[in-house]
């Protein structure tokens, strides 16, 4: 008796062991800031990509694998930061990545990826310099920079009839790249810039720049900040500082806790933001998924749309070979949560941008560029 039962307890472990080795999960990795000034952004991204897998292994997941699991690394928005948490997702032997934030982040972070053949797609990065490198697996689900100007300056001089302009960004890739954007084509636009000023990044005090816009009473106030609390201190100051400028912020500023934090400080800024259905199928879709997650931030959207599209691909390849997922990619014309998701040549999936206002304390849609008229 003795002897059976060591041998069907043996026999119990080796079916077990099997099982275990016959388990596949498939791994992801993310990468955005989870600390610090941008952590609100950051942990959207992250949980836009749980989502996204949450929907994929409710659809069936993928065969060949019982799970798919994320390592969520954080970037801190620093670029060493974000080199190392890179290749820490190198040595997980990740098949994907979803991320950065910051353009600051992303672009040395992808070089790092591009080294192992890693595919990478951001939800939030900007910067003209994401895809013009020439890196093979290099992805982009929202719009681009010098679209964004574009939104931007057309709603200056077509809307508000603007002659003057004071430029203000806090020197990271991301926002001065934009706001070197905006000051271009204002020259180009006859639109006069004062001055194109700059403050530090989580700088929290920011009334020797806000004095000279006073003294300098432009029409617009181009604001240009990395993230959305930084953008509502610069609102609350501006407000108490007496500044009567029309005030346009970017994409990085368009965060519910802009409205949170700066209050009715916030009320009539103008934002430059993509366009996104909420009344969509694949919204709706996206939404149930974040549910467990919270409200959605401003990138919730766009890294549900990263990861979707890595997932799809992945299954619609039956691989993780990296120039099979490349090609899927290229393949795909699918109407995601944020907008139409169909990946050009270049890695490049388009801009939409539009002009939002906050009114009553909540973001709403305001003038379209591409149409020239008000929601």
């Amino acid at each position: 008796m003795k002897t059976r039962s060591i041998i069907l307890t043996a026999l119990a472990i080796c079916l077990a062991m099997a099982g275990t080795a016959a388990a596949k999960t498939l791994k992801i990795g993310s990468l955005s800031p989870l600390t610090g000034s941008y952590a609100a952004d950051g942990n959207d991204i992250a949980n836009g990509t749980r989502a996204a897998i949450a929907a994929i292994e409710k659809e069936g997941g993928i065969p060949g694998y019982d799970k798919i699991e994320l390592f969520a690394e954080d970037d801190a928005c620093d670029p060493r930061q974000a080199v190392a948490a890179a290749n820490k997702l190198v040595n997980e032997k990740v098949v994907g990545v979803v991320g950065a934030y910051c353009s600051s982040a992303t672009i040395p972070a992808s070089e790092a990826l591009a080294e192992a053949d890693i595919p990478m797609l951001t939800p939030a990065s900007t910067s003209e310099k994401v895809t013009e490198r020439g890196l093979p697996y290099m992805f982009r689900v929202c719009g681009r920079d010098d679209d964004q100007s574009i939104a931007a300056m057309k709603f200056i001089k077509d809307v508000l009839g603007a002659k003057t302009i004071f430029i203000v960004d806090d020197k990271t890739t991301y926002s001065q790249g934009l706001a070197d954007n905006v000051e271009k084509l204002a020259a180009k636009e006859g639109v006069k810039v004062i001055a194109h000023d700059h403050v530090n990044q989580g700088d929290k005090d920011f009334s020797a720049v806000l004095t000279k816009i006073k003294e300098a009473g432009p029409d617009v106030l181009y604001m240009s900040l990395q993230n959305s609390a930084s953008g509502a201190l610069m609102l609350i100051q501006a407000k108490r500082a007496g500044v009567k400028a029309a005030i346009i912020g970017q994409d990085a500023v368009y965060h519910p806790q802009l409205m949170e934090i700066a209050k009715d400080a916030a009320e009539g800024m103008y934002l430059t933001f993509g366009y996104i259905d909420d009344a969509t199928p694949a919204y709706k879709k996206f939404q149930a998924a974040y549910e467990k997650f919270g409200k959605p931030g401003a990138y919730s959207a766009y890294s549900y749309d990263a990861a979707y599209s890595l997932l799809s691909a992945i299954k619609a390849a039956g691989s993780t070979d990296p120039a099979k997922i490349k090609a899927e990619l290229l393949k795909m014309d699918m109407d995601g949560a944020s907008k139409k998701i169909k990946f050009q040549a270049n890695g490049e999936s388009g801009s939409n941008y539009i002009i939002r206002v906050v009114k009553d304390g909540k973001f709403a849609n305001y003038w379209d560029p591409q149409t020239g008229k008000k929601y």
